[in-house]
Formats: structure tokens, C-alpha cells, sequence
């Protein structure tokens, strides 16, 4: 089993890291293996809305760290993504990341466990939170909790090492996923699947 933590601060090993680095050491610890994927300072371009990806199948036009993301994701069990608070809500690199990763790649995300992780200096963590498990919701993905709103506190990394609650909370996060990753492999050796989708429905409010 493995699950991959995405890092959408412009800092690779800032808060944001450490507060995933603590919940990938919890998993670790259950035997299930871990990758950070940083996404880096380039800039990461939102979604057009052209619709090139789901016509023809291969991924964004853009050809960056959405697609390789996407890629590592199809052999991925479980799912946590991390950021910074900007204004109350996720980094705009996260936000543009997801657009466009759920647009073109959401079926191989279907069904997989995540978990968001939001790290702020003081306020706006719940707000950011709440933003991203909403990319879930509408993904049929189940959402990993905690003991608490998956947060740390702290300017710094190591203003963040001084958080016990929030580093508690994320180890926490690390074992409540590989226990719900460990309850599916169970459930799928005994011949229990994720259920059948129907068609979408798509109803326009227009009259």
C-alpha cells in the first residue's frame, strides 16, 4: 500500500512539510510506504476549461506536474495534500494543481482515501480545510479524520515542532489512514468492491 502527500507550499521543507512528514512517519510505521511530491516554485497555470484531456485521454495539454502527478496517482492507495493558508484559503499553486488533477485524473483517484492538511501561522486553517476535502466530496473518495481538524500552527518549522496537538493530530491522521487502507484491502479480498457508478446526471438550471 502506499499513499502520496502532496506539498503545495513554495517551501520544500517548510511547514507544510513537516506537518506531512509527521503524518507520512505514522504511516510509515503501519507498514504502508509514503512519497512527498513537492510541487515547486514554477508556476502552475490554472484550468482553460478546453476539455483536451477527458476528449482525448492523455492527460493535460500542458504536459507539467499535474500529468506526472496523475500518473503516480493511478498506483496510489490514499491521497494527503498539504498547504500553506493564503488568505484563508489553499496556496494558488494547490488550488490550480487540483483543478486541473481532478479534471484530468479524478477516475484514478475514485474511491481512494485522502486527506487534507492545511498549516497556518494563525487563523484561516478550518476555511482552508474545508476547501479542500471538497475536491473529495465530489471525487466519491472517502475523507481520512483525525482526533482534530488536520492543522498545525507555527511561522516556522520549528514553531511547528513546538505544536503538540497539531503534530499529534497528524500522526493520528497517518494511523486512521492505514487503518481505513488495511479495512479496504480486507474488504477486497473478500470479494466486497467499490460500488457501481451510474451515468452522470448533469442538470443545468436553465429553463
Amino acid at each position: 500500500m502506499k499513499v502520496l502527500l502532496v506539498n503545495g507550499s513554495p517551501h520544500k521543507t517548510g511547514c507544510t512539510y513537516t506537518a506531512l512528514k509527521e503524518a507520512a512517519g505514522a504511516l510509515e510505521k503501519n507498514g504502508v510506504e509514503t512519497e512527498i511530491l513537492w510541487l515547486g516554485v514554477d508556476a502552475i497555470a490554472g484550468c482553460i476549461g478546453c476539455g483536451v484531456c477527458a476528449r482525448e485521454g492523455n492527460g493535460c495539454f500542458r504536459k507539467d506536474i499535474v500529468n506526472e502527478f496523475v500518473e503516480k496517482a493511478a498506483g496510489a492507495d490514499g491521497f494527503i495534500f498539504g498547504t500553506p493558508v493564503h488568505y484563508a484559503a489553499g496556496s494558488g499553486a494547490l488550488t490550480s494543481f487540483m483543478d486541473r488533477a481532478f479534471y484530468s485524473g479524478g477516475c484514478v483517484m475514485v474511491g481512494k482515501p485522502a486527506a487534507s492538511v492545511a498549516s497556518c501561522r494563525r487563523g484561516g486553517a478550518s476555511a482552508t480545510f474545508d476547501q479542500i476535502n471538497k475536491y473529495f466530496t465530489i471525487n466519491c473518495m472517502p475523507i481520512v479524520s483525525s482526533q482534530y481538524w488536520n492543522q498545525v500552527h507555527g511561522n516556522t518549522p520549528e514553531e511547528v515542532l513546538k505544536d503538540e496537538e497539531g503534530l499529534q493530530t497528524m500522526r493520528t491522521l497517518g494511523n486512521n489512514m492505514a487503518w481505513l487502507l488495511k479495512c479496504i484491502q480486507a474488504g477486497k479480498e473478500k470479494g466486497i468492491e467499490f460500488p457501481e457508478r451510474e451515468p452522470v446526471i448533469r442538470t443545468n438550471f436553465i429553463s
